[in-house]
């Protein structure tokens, strides 16, 4: 994040150029960083789940490792799912931006166009990228379609996991107990709720260096801007 001070001698040299835009409203902004860490432990934990570690010496009474393991993705499971049912209210309370991920423009032209010419800075085709004041037009889509679309699938299909330990009967079999037949039967299930934990660890990896990458090459905030809420463009046209 950009200091005050700074901010201000960046104005007092330039005063033509650079702008600042509140984009990120605070539950936006909290929802993204408690989502992080959210991913992050289910990412560890469904992989241990799916590729247990070697077993350990000792009476499992006493070390109880993959019953931990275990009790941490439940657990973030609840924050994700929670927290992706909270930010698809806030997107209709919120800001418009607030929006974007869930909302792709599909009869806008102009963002087919913007979408293709977006492509063409990505790679490396054009010089200086088109200024959004929130998502472009190919952040909306790669977040849509690899993680909006993927969240969900993995909050119905864990969730449907979820139920056979709890029992028949239980919310979780009564809501979500009817994906496992449809699915192909349990390891059905467990081998794409697998999948989608790969889908959400390639747009992980995408988002990060698009993000890095658009703050230093576009003279436009990103990392910064998910903190404070504040977009500054440098160098605008």
């Amino acid at each position: 994040m950009i200091a005050e001070q700074e901010l201000k001698q960046i104005q007092a040299a330039h005063p033509h150029v650079v702008e600042q835009m509140y984009v990120w409203e605070a539950p936006v902004r909290l929802w993204h960083w408690g989502n992080f860490l959210a991913m992050i432990t289910l990412m560890v934990t469904g992989y241990l789940i799916g590729s247990p570690p070697p077993a350990i010496g000792g009476e499992a009474t006493f070390t109880f490792m993959f019953g931990w393991i275990r009790l941490l993705h439940f657990s973030a499971a609840y924050v994700f799912a929670i927290g992706l049912v909270v930010r698809l209210y806030w997107a209709f309370v919120g800001n418009s931006h607030a929006k974007q991920i869930f909302m792709l423009p599909l009869t806008d032209k102009q963002w087919w166009k913007d979408l293709w010419g977006g492509l063409k800075w990505y790679m490396f085709m054009n010089d200086r990228p088109r200024y959004y004041v929130g998502h472009n037009p190919q952040a909306q889509l790669v977040t849509v379609l690899g993680y909006t679309i993927p969240a969900f699938f993995m909050a119905f299909t864990g969730f449907a996991l979820y139920s056979e330990g709890k029992g028949v009967g239980t919310w979780s079999d009564k809501l979500f107990g009817w994906i496992i037949p449809l699915a192909g039967g349990s390891q059905a299930l467990h081998t794409w709720h697998h999948l989608g934990l790969w889908v959400l660890v390639l747009f992980a990896m995408a988002h990060i260096y698009a993000v890095i990458r658009d703050d230093i090459m576009s003279r436009q905030s990103q990392v910064s801007s998910i903190i404070s809420g504040y977009r500054i463009n440098k160098d605008r046209p």
